[in-house]
């Protein structure tokens, strides 16, 4: 009775990791196509610029991270990954800080904001009117990114399968009579 038990848990086991399998294979000829997509894009940009309009040499002397990458715990212990804007706080990073106290006493002077607070958009870098297959190389290159965590967060998920399945194996040939 427990046989048939493990064989049916071990068929929807199947069942997931194939189908897991599957949606990975879509996604990550989803991505190829988005990198080339934005490749294809920056290339269309420097022909419409210059070459070297479009370059290194463009680069901000300062750089900060647009986007963070966030790994969290989900069922079963398993890690998901998720892309966040570098501006965007989690709720558990939200509430009073020391920084923002405020005297109810004393000089009414108020502290200067932060420079950065808001991070800037680095097409800035190279110009105010840059041709819209710079902005379509920035959108590619973007969900190219959300997509790597989604292909992360699966892979975790296909490993876990496979675990699974190689432990509910073990002990279906443990039960099986005649095994040795």
């Amino acid at each position: 009775m427990a046989a048939l038990d493990l064989r049916a848990e071990l068929d929807a086991l199947l069942l997931q990791l194939l189908g897991d399998l599957e949606e990975l294979e879509g996604k990550r000829a989803v991505l190829n196509a988005r990198v080339e997509e934005g490749w294809l894009s920056l290339a269309k940009a420097r022909y419409a610029m210059g070459t070297k309009s479009v370059g290194p040499l463009q680069y901000a002397s300062h750089m900060e991270p647009q986007v963070c990458l966030q790994a969290s715990e989900a069922q079963e212990g398993l890690q998901k990954f998720k892309v966040v804007r570098s501006g965007v706080h989690a709720p558990e990073e939200v509430g009073p800080r020391e920084a923002a106290l405020r005297r109810r006493k004393g000089p009414t002077k108020t502290p200067e904001p932060q420079s950065s607070e808001a991070p800037r958009d680095p097409l800035n870098w190279f110009g105010i009117l840059v041709p819209h297959s710079l902005r379509q190389a920035q959108a590619s290159f973007w969900d190219g990114l959300q997509l790597a965590a989604d292909i992360a967060s699966l892979q975790n998920r296909i490993d876990w399968g496979r675990s699974q399945l190689r432990g509910l194996q073990e002990k279906l040939k443990q039960l099986e009579p005649g095994a040795a």
